[in-house]
């Protein structure tokens, strides 16, 4: 039989057995919005825990809107002449408006791909478009620390001076953080590198609930709220979309209370019951713009971990077209390979302050402990491929049929959109080892 997996720009065909026993693991169909761009207006008008955007927009003098980089499907052009046009038409001008890119740490979205991430040309047009660059320390204001944990809270000088703060986002299940969207966007999206790689170190990525679909008790999660309240009042635009990257939910309001409600969407839009575990899982990397590296490849091992056995056969398929990551990135799986497993945890572990990237290896350790993992890649230079840690194949059928040669068993779990969806298992359900 023949399934597709979300693969770069399309989908990967790979033909499995005709007598293996098939689960495919995808999200309930969900409802789309029929006029996507009424929906947006709407929620503007109608928003979740604070007065219409119009109206919390009146008298304000400046604005900064902030939006996810390129590795986010946020439907901006949906979103953002809407917001623009409201901003102006409350009296704001429009040379006062500045939509920020939220990079973290990753590299900035400039020329045509700047263009493809804001979706409407009229926004270029009209008001000053920028990147946020976590490196430059004076375009950052200092706010202090958390109350908690003590994390230093450094944010885009832009966004903290703007009258009127406005967050946009996608809210999907986060690997480290529950979802995406809301409080994210702010910390780390515009957050100075001192802020990130201390949320972002050993003890926070190492804590249980620093996971998928969860937010309670999550340190990341309590955080970022702590950093959104030392920030002021935030309203955010949230999003959720279908497995065709259309729009299906989307609200206007207070920050928190918005994102709460949007999070309740897609919680249960996106965590698919799953009766037992798996001997051989096979995934991806939800395709573009996910997959475009290894780096982001990572959470697509890391969302089906409950349902993979001990000792599992875990198969990922990823474009990764622009290689392995960034050059910290880089650094950290080599540390890994020279260290082993247990030398880089100890070696991270001895810090408060997290080397760049090198989170997103100790969260690869997570299913590596679990499973025998292996990717398939066709754009993964031959340079890069040591570097990923994992079993590189050339053709997942005959992974599969390796891996049901290993477990004596023929059955399979196929997870299409990879971590765009979260299995977990329905009735605690663990095969036996």
């Amino acid at each position: 039989m023949q399934i597709t997996l979300d693969y770069g720009r399309g989908k990967l065909s790979v033909d499995l057995p005709d007598d293996c026993d098939v689960t495919v693991v995808e999200k309930t169909p969900i409802p789309v919005l029929d006029a996507p761009e009424a929906a947006v207006r709407a929620a503007l008008a109608e928003p979740d825990g604070s007065a219409p955007l119009a109206t919390v927009a009146r008298g304000k003098r400046s604005a900064c809107i902030l939006i996810c980089d390129i590795t986010r499907p946020v439907p901006n052009g949906l979103l953002l002449r809407p917001l623009i046009e409201t901003l102006m038409a409350s009296g704001m001008a429009a040379d006062a408006i500045t939509v920020l890119v939220a990079t973290g740490l990753h590299r900035p979205n400039e020329g045509d791909e700047l263009a493809q991430l804001i979706g409407d040309s009229w926004v270029l047009e009209h008001v000053r478009v920028e990147n946020h660059f976590a490196r430059d320390h004076d375009a950052h204001v200092d706010l202090g620390r958390t109350p908690g944990r003590g994390v230093p809270v450094k944010l885009d000088r832009r966004f903290v001076e703007a009258e009127l703060k406005l967050v946009t986002g996608l809210v999907e299940p986060h690997f480290m953080a529950g979802y995406s969207g809301g409080r994210k966007v702010i910390a780390p999206g515009i957050a100075h590198e001192d802020t990130i790689r201390t949320f972002h170190n050993a003890a926070f990525m190492g804590h249980a609930k620093a996971t998928q679909c969860v937010l309670d008790g999550n340190p990341l999660h309590e955080e970022q709220l702590a950093i959104v309240r030392m920030v002021g009042e935030v309203f955010a635009v949230n999003t959720v979309i279908d497995e065709h990257r259309r729009l299906s939910f989307v609200n206007f309001g207070e920050i928190v209370a918005s994102h709460g409600a949007a999070v309740a969407f897609a919680h249960e839009a996106t965590r698919v019951p799953v009766a037992r575990q798996f001997h051989t899982v096979l995934t991806s990397a939800a395709g573009y713009p996910l997959d475009r590296t290894y780096y982001q490849t990572v959470k697509g091992m890391v969302t089906p971990m409950a349902i993979l056995a001990d000792g599992a056969d875990l198969i990922v398929a990823s474009d990764c077209s622009e290689g392995l990551g960034s050059p910290e990135y880089r650094t950290s799986q080599a540390r890994l390979l020279q260290l082993g497993t247990d030398g880089f945890l100890a070696e991270i572990g001895a810090r408060a302050f997290a080397e760049v990237d090198e989170w997103q290896t100790q969260m690869q350790l997570r299913p590596m402990r679990a499973a025998d993992v292996s990717l398939y890649s066709e754009g993964l230079p031959a340079a890069d491929r040591p570097l990923t840690g994992v079993r590189m194949i050339e053709r997942i059928s005959e992974a599969v049929e390796a891996s049901f040669a290993r477990s004596g068993e023929r059955s399979i779990a196929v997870i299409p959109e990879g971590p765009y969806v979260v299995p977990y298992l329905e009735h605690n359900q663990v095969v036996a080892q």
